[in-house]
């Protein structure tokens, strides 16, 4: 599959990962990014008090991949291939 069809594959699927009321967490960060390395992109939920953008951000530079979108309370992530 391509990184676009997995992209549109992710948008349609329901979220893998929810970063819950206790925020991040380094098993959330590790199973993000194992998760990305099996998957290569993946669906992310959050329910904190959180701003959703800012979260997003900080998943996505602490695992080295690239945010695709953030839409209402969710985001996608995909695997960086230049790291």
């Amino acid at each position: 599959m391509t990184s676009e069809e997995l992209i549109k594959k992710a948008r349609a699927s329901h979220p893998v990962i929810r970063i819950g009321k206790n925020g991040l967490n380094d098993g959330v960060i590790n199973e993000i990014k194992r998760r990305l390395k099996q998957d290569k992109v993946l669906k992310v939920k959050v329910a904190t008090e959180d701003d959703v953008n800012e979260v997003a951000r900080k998943v996505a530079e602490s695992v080295g991949a690239k945010l695709i979108e953030t839409r209402g309370f969710t985001f996608i992530l995909a695997k960086d291939d230049s790291s």
